[in-house]
């Protein structure tokens, strides 16, 4: 089964939001890193998906005019076998990635990107609902810390952890780096 690598919202724009977290990002880039370098390795197509929306003027680090939508320092290079742009949590969502899985061939997404519990979930769950098989590289997404309705901590470790396990058997395949290239290969 051909495989892709999708690479969701790795871009500078999130470095410039008030809960962005040097120390949480760290083993992210590892993570991630290790799993861009492992699929061209492997001859894996590579997508990167950026996210932007408005409004549209410098203020917003989402928005083009901001000039934060670019891949994000500390993210390994790597020459995109396409790259969309998306406006929704969904990374399927009117982009036209949809259509270039389906001209490719594309069985099995790996995803991967920023952040865990929003666009790589939604991806993820839109990708499974489409019929593609997902496996999803929990240590290969970054989220940060957040707070209940009620005000109460929700520590990011807990959102990856809940992401894990609600996709995983349902809409996706929770893998590691090394499991996700070993599957993608095998």
């Amino acid at each position: 089964m051909k495989t892709c690598l999708i690479v969701i919202d790795a871009q500078e724009s999130f470095r410039q939001r008030a809960y962005w977290n040097e120390s949480q990002a760290a083993p992210y880039f590892a993570a991630q890193n290790a799993l861009i370098e492992g699929a061209a390795a492997a001859g894996l197509p590579i997508v990167r998906i950026f996210h932007t929306d408005e409004p549209r003027d410098a203020s917003n680090p989402f928005a083009v005019e901001s000039g934060h939508v670019h891949p994000i320092v500390g993210l390994a290079a790597f020459d995109a076998a396409a790259t969309f742009t998306k406006h929704r949590h969904s990374a399927l969502v009117n982009s036209g990635l949809d259509v270039w899985l389906t001209q490719n061939g594309i069985g099995r997404l790996i995803v991967s990107g920023i952040r865990t519990e929003q666009c790589c979930e939604t991806t993820t769950r839109h990708a499974s609902d489409l019929g593609w098989e997902v496996d999803y590289v929990t240590d290969a997404t970054l989220t940060f810390d957040m707070k209940h309705p009620d005000g109460s901590p929700l520590a990011a470790t807990d959102i990856k952890a809940r992401t894990a396990a609600v996709l995983h058997g349902r809409f996706a395949t929770v893998c590691t780096v090394a499991q996700a290239l070993e599957r993608a290969v095998a």
